[in-house]
């Protein structure tokens, strides 16, 4: 090959060397962004947290209620 044709395949090139270069840029920036994402442990643990806490809180809400529907003196301890 000549130094014309290696230069010609340089010029050619250029453009392709710049897109490679855009596309490994996306990449990194989107496997840095999934890194952050929780595992799918991760995300089930807090999906079953969530769970349990949602329970906790309607138990706690009915015994409220409870509390609230009682006697005065029943509900202060005064019986």
């Amino acid at each position: 090959m000549s130094d014309a044709d290696v230069n010609h395949l340089s010029v050619l090139m250029e453009p392709v060397i710049d897109q490679n270069r855009v596309v490994l840029e996306a990449v990194g920036d989107i496997r840095a962004k999934v890194e952050d994402l929780p595992t799918r442990d991760e995300f089930n643990e807090l999906k079953q947290d969530v769970k349990t806490i949602k329970a906790a809180v309607t138990d706690l809400s009915r015994d409220l209620e409870k509390h609230k529907s009682l006697p005065a003196q029943v509900a202060h301890g005064h019986a």
